[in-house]
C-alpha cells in the first residue's frame, strides 16, 4: 500500500469546497482518489458512493457535515479519479473492495475507528465491511441507505423459496421486478455499449426528470466509463453471494438504516427481520426516491450527525434510544410552525420535537419563539430555532423562507398556525378590523403556502402543509363574521391546494379545532364595545375556555396524525366534529343556531 498527499489546490473537477484536501491511496494495484474536509482531530465519517456514481454524489451531504466532523470521500476503484483494476473481470469483488476501504481508513484515521456511510453499492460494500471479521474495531458505526447486504439478500430469497406463502411469493415477485436492471448488467458488452453511447448522454436528464435530482456538477463527465467499469460490481458479486450467502454476516457495529419509501429499485420488505443480522439497529424512513444524497442532503446530514454523535457521546446515545411517538416518520425532518410562541403552535412544535424533528418556531413574539425552540431542544428535537416574523408581511415571509432554506434546507412540513381572534357584529366591524384579521388569518396562510409550497414543489420530493382553520369555518355565527370568513377561506384554500399539489406528492390538511384552552381568547378583540366591556368579555371567554379545558396538545397530536395519514379536513373537538356533520347533512340547523345571541 502506498499513499501520496495532495494540497487544497488539487480538487475534484466541478466540485471545489473550501478547505478540501485531496490525496492518492494505493492498494491492490489501483490508486484511489480521496478527498477530506473538516478538522482531522474530529470523528471521521467515510462516505462511500454507489453505482453509477462518484464521490461527488455526496458533495452536499459532505459540506453539511464538515463543520462538525472529519469527512472523507473516495472514488471507488474504476470510478471518477480512481484507477481501474486490470483486468476488470474479478477486480471488483467485495474482498478487494474491503481492502480498498481498509487502506483509506488506515490513511485518514489510523488510530481511531471511522463512521461509515454508504448509498446504493456503497451501502452494499458497507454491509460487507461491517460484517467481516477483519474490519472489526475499525468501524464505529454504519449508516446504510438504498443498498442491502448481498448475504442478507441471499438468505431473504432462500427463506421465501424454502417456505413459500402467497405473501412471500408476492414479495419475491415484487423485488424481482424492481431488480430488472441487475439482469441487464450481467449481459456481455450491452451495458458498456449503452453507457458509452446514448444512455450515458441522457442519464443526467433522466435523473432530473424521474428522480428530481437537481442539475449541477453531478454526475461528473466520467459517468460513461464509471458506469461501464461498475457493471463488474454486479458480475463479480451478485450471483456468488445469492447462491452461497455467508452464514455469519452479523454486524459488529451499530447500524442506522435509512429507507426511502419511494425507492424504485428496492422493496421495503427486503429489510424485514434485519434485527437478526444487526442487533443494534436504528430504522429511519424517508418519503423520497432512490438518489437521496442528492435530493435530501439536509435530512441525511442531520441523521448521520445525530447517529455519529450518539456513538461518540454517551449522553446523546441515551436520547437516541428513547424515541417518541411518530419518531420513525418525523425524526430529522424539517418542520416550520407559525404562531409557535404559545397555544396550539407551541404544543405543535413540542409534539414534532418529541418525534425527533428539526423545528423552526416562528412568531411575532421573538422571545416567545426562542423559548419554544429552547424547550423543543430539551424535549428531543434534532434541532430547533426561534425566528421572528410577521406572517402578514409578505417580504418578511420571503426572507424567512430564503434563510430557512439556506441554513436548514427545504421545509418538509409547514404548519400555518398563526391566527388572531375578532368578535362582534358585522355592522360594527370596520374595514381596518377586517384588514387586520384577514392579513393574519388568511394572507398569512396564503404567504406560507405560496412561498414554502413552491420550495417543496421545486425540490420535487413531496412534503405536507397543515393550515389551522377552525370549526368556525363551517359553523356560522352572528358574532364572528370576520373570523369565520377568514377561516372558511382557509378551509377552501386548503381543499383547492390539496387538489393542485397532490400530483407533486405534497399533502394539504385543514385542521379545525373548536373550543381549545389557549390564550387566543384573552387577546381577541371585540368590536362595537368600549375598552372596559371588551376586557370583561375577554376575561369571561377565557374562563369559559378554561372550564372547557380542551388542551392544545390534543390539537397538536391531531396535526401530526393528519400529516402521517394525509387527512384532508380534521375536526378535533367534539363540537367541531358535530358541527362538520351538521354542515354536511343538516345545514339548516346550523343556520338557525347562528341566530342565537352569544352570552359573553
Amino acid at each position: 500500500m502506498s499513499e501520496a498527499d495532495g494540497t487544497t489546490g488539487a480538487r475534484p473537477a466541478g466540485w471545489s469546497p473550501a478547505g478540501a484536501r485531496e490525496r492518492r491511496v494505493g492498494t491492490g494495484g489501483v490508486e484511489l482518489c480521496v478527498v477530506e474536509l473538516g478538522e482531522r482531530d474530529r470523528p471521521t465519517v467515510v462516505l462511500v458512493h454507489g453505482y453509477p456514481d462518484t464521490k461527488e454524489v455526496w458533495s452536499e451531504v459532505a459540506e453539511r457535515l464538515a463543520d462538525r466532523f472529519h469527512v472523507v470521500l473516495y472514488d471507488v476503484r474504476g470510478h471518477g479519479r480512481s484507477t481501474a483494476p486490470a483486468p476488470l473481470r474479478g477486480g471488483f469483488t467485495l474482498e478487494k473492495l474491503t481492502d480498498d476501504f481498509l487502506a483509506v481508513a488506515d490513511a485518514v484515521s489510523p488510530d481511531r475507528p471511522v463512521h461509515l456511510v454508504g448509498h446504493d453499492w456503497g451501502s452494499v460494500q458497507g454491509w460487507e465491511f461491517v460484517t467481516t471479521a477483519r474490519t472489526e474495531g475499525r468501524i464505529a458505526s454504519f449508516t446504510s441507505m438504498s443498498g442491502p447486504s448481498l448475504d442478507h439478500f441471499g438468505h431473504w430469497i432462500k427463506e421465501r423459496l424454502g417456505r413459500p406463502t402467497p405473501r412471500r411469493a408476492a414479495q419475491l415477485l415484487g423485488q424481482g421486478a424492481k431488480s430488472w436492471y441487475v439482469y441487464l448488467l450481467h449481459t456481455p458488452l450491452l451495458p458498456e455499449l449503452a453507457w458509452r453511447g446514448p444512455l450515458g448522454r441522457r442519464w443526467p436528464g433522466i435523473l432530473q426528470r424521474v428522480e428530481q435530482v437537481p442539475a449541477g456538477s453531478y454526475p461528473t463527465p466520467s459517468l460513461p466509463s464509471d458506469a461501464a467499469h461498475g457493471a463488474w460490481l454486479y458480475r463479480d458479486n451478485v450471483r456468488p453471494r445469492m447462491r452461497h450467502p455467508r452464514p455469519d454476516a452479523y454486524a459488529h457495529a451499530p447500524v442506522q438504516l435509512i429507507t426511502p419509501t419511494g425507492d424504485a429499485f428496492l422493496s421495503e420488505r427486503l429489510y424485514d427481520g434485519l434485527e437478526r443480522w444487526a442487533p443494534d439497529l436504528v430504522r429511519r424512513t424517508l418519503p423520497a426516491k432512490h438518489w437521496v444524497p442528492r435530493t435530501r442532503p439536509d435530512q441525511l446530514a442531520a441523521w448521520i450527525a445525530e447517529f455519529v454523535t450518539a456513538r461518540e457521546e454517551p449522553a446523546a446515545r441515551a436520547a437516541l434510544k428513547a424515541p417518541g411517538r411518530y419518531t420513525d416518520r418525523f425524526a430529522g425532518r424539517l418542520v416550520l410552525v407559525t404562531g409557535a410562541a404559545s397555544g396550539i403552535g407551541r404544543a405543535t412544535a413540542y409534539a414534532f420535537a418529541e418525534a425527533g424533528a428539526r423545528v423552526v418556531c416562528v412568531d411575532r413574539d421573538a422571545e416567545g419563539a426562542a423559548r419554544t425552540a429552547e424547550m423543543a431542544r430539551l424535549i428531543g428535537a434534532a434541532g430547533a430555532w426561534g425566528e421572528c416574523a410577521d406572517v402578514a408581511d409578505e417580504a418578511a415571509m420571503e426572507k424567512l423562507a430564503a434563510k430557512t432554506a439556506a441554513e436548514h434546507g427545504v421545509v418538509d412540513v409547514l404548519v400555518n398556525n398563526a391566527g388572531i381572534g375578532l368578535s362582534g357584529p358585522f355592522l360594527d366591524t370596520t374595514a381596518e378590523d377586517w384588514r387586520k384579521v384577514l392579513d393574519v388569518n388568511l394572507w398569512g396562510v396564503i404567504h406560507g403556502c405560496r412561498i414554502f409550497g413552491r420550495q417543496m414543489a421545486e425540490r420535487g420530493q413531496g412534503g405536507h402543509i397543515v393550515n389551522t382553520a377552525s370549526a368556525a369555518a363551517y359553523l356560522p355565527s352572528k358574532s364572528l363574521p370576520a373570523y369565520s370568513t377568514s377561516k372558511a377561506a382557509v378551509l377552501m384554500l386548503s381543499q383547492c391546494l390539496r387538489a393542485e399539489l397532490a400530483p407533486q406528492s405534497i399533502g394539504v390538511s385543514a385542521v379545525c379545532p373548536g373550543i381549545v384552552n389557549t390564550n387566543i381568547t384573552s387577546t381577541s378583540r371585540f368590536t362595537g364595545v368600549d375598552g372596559a366591556e371588551e376586557k370583561r368579555r375577554q376575561e369571561r371567554a377565557a374562563r369559559l375556555y378554561r372550564l372547557r379545558n380542551f388542551p392544545p396538545e390534543r390539537v397538536a397530536d391531531a396535526i401530526l396524525r393528519a400529516v402521517v395519514h394525509n387527512e384532508a379536513v380534521v375536526p378535533v373537538t367534539p363540537e367541531s366534529k358535530g358541527a362538520l356533520w351538521l354542515s354536511r347533512f343538516a345545514p339548516g340547523v346550523l343556520r338557525r343556531l347562528a341566530r342565537l345571541e352569544p352570552r359573553l
